[in-house]
């Protein structure tokens, strides 16, 4: 740890010069980048500078220690290397923390796509649930939600319902929370429409895509095909005369994004390419995955859209996830949007997988 705090210390100094040049005046772009980086840096030298405080007070307090010439100043020395070892642990924690290789992803914009699975109109349902739960913690954190596209069914609930989150919050970025709940939702309750009482099982399926902008993936227009035709509501009758929807099919790898709420056959476009971007870059990022075999294995939000990761038992009033082995009671609460403890949770088993793999 002591090569990389030098090696950032190195990287903080070059940042500041750097910024302070005249040449940087010149070049907006490049000026922004770096002081994006000393944004993100000034935290951690923070700690650094603080845990370099605490080694120069705690040598102090040592000497006063070791000559024991003053009974009082021994005893005040002593109590103050006692605060000032605990406040060093702590510290030394957050630095190797935020030592730790980050994923580029975390302050990205999300694309979620919560599809029905096993259970029909039972797996619609919880569908719809869980894009109210989703919904509710997005109002929580002051992110931006905007559906792209739904397939909504008779009874209210949604075959699919595809939409974004969005922050400009950088302290409070939505992929970095978010990421942990990619994978298969399975829900045990007594369905509304089951009169005998019967436990019903369905699984609802959670993909959670990092936003691609057009930097991260160039896509050759030739490679599309684009297709047009009308909106459809629940049971595919057709809700508009015009050919405002819109279906864009990727050709090299055959990846289909389409999208019909907007009555914009534009704005459709635009939101269809959107998630065409994302889960074409998702499909490199699942590929590089499998090259890196089981490192990847070992960290939990990997977005592995097959693994069942959580169980909401309703006759119990628990909700398992399977990957850290933990549940939680208060199923309503955690419905309405509470899912911050879970998401805490999953965050902090994360960091310390990857601590493991570090040491």
């Amino acid at each position: 740890m002591i090569n990389q705090v030098e090696n950032l210390k190195k990287e903080y100094l070059n940042l500041q010069n750097e910024l302070n040049s005249s040449e940087i005046l010149t070049n907006p772009s490049k000026m922004a980048t770096l002081g994006k980086r000393q944004a993100e840096l000034e935290k951690t030298m923070t700690l650094v500078n603080r845990l370099e405080s605490i080694e120069s007070e705690l040598k102090e307090n040592g000497e006063i220690i070791n000559s024991g010439e003053d009974e009082e100043m021994t005893a005040m020395a002593i109590e103050a290397n006692v605060g000032l070892h605990k406040e060093k642990e702590d510290l030394e924690k957050k630095l190797e923390y935020n030592l730790l290789p980050k994923d580029p992803n975390d302050f990205k914009d999300v694309i979620i796509e919560i599809r029905g699975g096993a259970g029909g109109d039972e797996a619609s349902l919880f569908a719809a649930t869980l894009f109210k739960m989703y919904s509710r913690y997005a109002e929580n954190n002051r992110w931006k939600i905007s559906v792209i596209s739904s397939n909504t069914t008779e009874m209210g609930g949604y075959k699919e319902i595809i939409f974004t989150l969005s922050s400009s919050d950088n302290e409070n970025p939505v992929f970095r929370k978010m990421k942990y709940e990619s994978g298969v939702h399975r829900v045990q309750r007594i369905p509304e429409t089951e009169k005998s009482g019967r436990i019903h099982t369905s699984t609802i399926t959670v993909a959670v895509l990092p936003e691609a902008e057009e930097i991260d993936i160039k896509i050759d227009a030739k490679d599309l095909r684009i297709d047009t035709f009308a909106s459809s509501g629940p049971g595919g009758q057709s809700v508009n005369t015009t050919m405002s929807a819109v279906r864009i099919t990727h050709l090299p790898t055959g990846i289909v994004a389409s999208c019909q709420d907007a009555k914009s056959q534009h704005k459709n476009k635009d939101q269809a390419m959107k998630v065409l971007r994302s889960r074409v870059v998702q499909v490199q990022l699942d590929e590089e995955s499998k090259k890196l075999g089981d490192a990847r294995l070992s960290q939990i939000g990997t977005g592995d859209r097959s693994e069942k990761i959580r169980t909401y038992n309703f006759p119990q009033d628990r909700i398992t996830d399977h990957r850290i082995k933990v549940s939680w009671s208060n199923m309503e609460g955690i419905l309405n949007g509470n899912i911050d403890e879970i998401i805490r949770t999953l965050q902090e088993e994360d960091i310390r997988k990857k601590l493991e793999v570090k040491a």
